[in-house]
Order: structure tokens, then sequence, then C-alpha cells
């Protein structure tokens, strides 16, 4: 899968693509991960890509212009590439949409910054995603969440793939049944007894029901 990300500070995204499941899988090729700076079509010569809302109010817009170069330019232009603005106002992120985007080819971020998006950039994408009903200060940190989702779902990226199957909201509302490892017994709190019984059946029970 390819992820072309445009922002306006791709150096943010290097430490956390550059470390463990991430980095081993655009070693592996398993996913591909390009940065675009938006200041590149800047619409002026101080590398300007906000400018002052009509109207008046507080912050800078970024400009429908600059964004619309930008898409026009590093979009694939031989396979469809689905492309998605990281907004306050998007649809909630749910692994649902994880898996739905995991099939994808692909993937297009536009992370924002200083007050948002001039509205029509909305018509230049296909949809628009929320992280959490609360505001940052750019759309970078949301872009890394949607990308390790997605990206840990695709075939060999994890270690075994039936990890990503068999985990929290896997299944509408399910959260995955507490795990336990060794010592046995510390301080007082013991394993239950079940997942020491070696009965593969009464482990799938106790499993379900948690």
């Amino acid at each position: 899968m390819n992820f072309d990300i445009l922002t306006l500070f791709p150096e943010v995204f290097d430490g956390v693509f550059s470390k463990s499941i991430i980095a081993r899988a655009i070693k592996n090729k398993k996913i591909k991960i390009n940065f675009h700076n938006l200041k590149k079509w800047a619409w002026n010569n101080y590398g300007a890509v906000d400018d002052r809302p009509y109207g008046g109010g507080p912050g800078m817009l970024i400009r429908v212009d600059v964004v619309d170069k930008a898409i026009e330019e590093t979009r694939n232009k031989k396979q469809e590439t689905r492309i998605i603005l990281m907004s306050a106002r998007g649809k909630r992120f749910t692994q649902a949409d994880a898996k739905r985007l995991s099939k994808e080819k692909n993937i297009m971020l536009i992370c924002g910054h200083y007050e948002g998006f001039d509205e029509r950039v909305s018509k230049l994408v296909d949809e628009e995603i929320s992280i959490g009903d609360y505001v940052l200060t750019g759309g970078e940190i949301p872009a890394m969440v949607v990308v390790d989702a997605i990206s840990r779902l695709l075939p060999g990226v994890l270690g075994k793939d039936e990890s990503s199957t068999e985990e929290s909201f896997s299944k509408k509302g399910k959260i995955e049944y507490p795990q336990y490892t060794r010592p046995a017994e510390y301080n007082g709190e013991k394993v239950p007894s079940v997942l020491l019984s070696g009965d593969p059946k009464k482990i799938k029970e106790w499993q379900e029901k948690h």
C-alpha cells in the first residue's frame, strides 16, 4: 500500500515511523510512505500556504489553490487514490474504517494546521476523518494514527496475521478478553485457574465470556 501525506511538517513523522512495526513494514516493502511539504505549492515567494479568512476572525486558513495543486501533482495517475482530509469535524475513525481502508492501494492524507482549511478543500477529497472529539494543533498526529491502524491490518505486517483478528474492536463493540503471563501469582493476585488447565474448550469458553 502507498501512503502520500501532505503536511507542513514532514519531519515530525520521523520518530514514529522509523521504529518498530511500521519501520519493518516499510523495510519489507509492505507499505510505502511519501511525504510532501505543502510549502512546495506556496502561493508566494515566502513559502506561504495560508491566508486571512474573509469576514475576519482569528487565525489563518490553508488556501484551496495550494491544496488543489498539491493533490494534482502527487496523486497516483495510474491507480485510484483515496483522498482523506484530517479534520476535527470529520467522521469518527473506527476499526471498521481501518479495515475498509486497508483494501485500498493508494491513500492520500492531508494534514491541516493553523485555523484549518478553506471550506472549498472539502470538495477536493473523498472523505474527512477525525480521531476524536477534541482539537489538536495539526493533522499530523491523526494521520499517524490512521496509517498505523491501517498498516497493521495488511498481510505480513504483523508477526502473526491472526494478531489483528483476535483483538479489541475486531467485532463491533467487543473488547479483547483479559490476558495473563508469568508469574502465575503476583502480590496475591492469581491467574484464573481455567487458563492453567490446559483444556482448550474451557479456555475458549472463558475467553468468550470475558
